[in-house]
C-alpha cells in the first residue's frame, strides 16, 4: 500500500513547475510506483493560456476548483470548465487550457509519466520508450 500526503509531496521534487509559469503539478502516483496509470494534483493559475497536446497519452481531467475553458484545435470548440466538471482527452486532442480563476485539477494518465517529462514545443511528452 502507498500512502501519501499532498502538501508533503509539494516539498518534493514530485512537485513539478512549468518554464513558464503556468502551471504546477504535484504527482502523486507516477509509472515507478507500479501501476498502470499516473495521478496529479495540478494547479492551472489564474490568466495563464496553457497549449498541450498529449499524442502519447490519455488524461483524464477532474475540476475540483476553480474557473477556465478547453479549446480544440481541430474544430475551434470551447468548453467552459468549472468545478465538477471532466474532460477526457480521448483522441489525444490538440488543445489550450485556459485559467479565468486559478483550477485545480485531479489528472490522470495512462500510460503513466514518471515525473520527469517537461511539455515539448508542440505541446506533448515523449513516449515512455523515448
Amino acid at each position: 500500500m502507498i500512502v501519501r500526503n499532498i502538501e508533503e509531496a509539494r516539498q518534493t521534487d514530485r512537485l513539478v513547475t512549468a518554464e513558464n509559469g503556468n502551471w504546477d503539478s504535484t504527482r502523486l502516483v507516477l509509472a515507478n510506483d507500479g501501476g498502470n496509470f499516473s495521478f496529479h494534483i495540478t494547479r492551472i493559475f489564474e490568466g495563464t493560456e496553457t497549449h498541450i497536446h498529449y499524442k502519447h497519452h490519455y488524461e483524464s481531467v477532474y475540476c475540483i476548483e476553480g474557473e477556465g475553458e478547453v479549446e480544440t484545435l481541430a474544430d475551434g470548440k470551447i468548453w467552459p470548465i468549472k468545478p465538477g466538471d471532466i474532460y477526457i482527452l480521448d483522441q489525444h486532442d490538440e488543445h489550450l487550457l485556459r485559467a479565468h480563476k486559478t483550477m485545480h485539477l485531479a489528472c490522470v494518465f495512462t500510460p503513466p509519466i514518471t515525473g520527469n517529462e517537461v511539455h515539448r514545443e508542440d505541446g506533448s511528452y515523449a513516449p515512455a520508450d523515448e
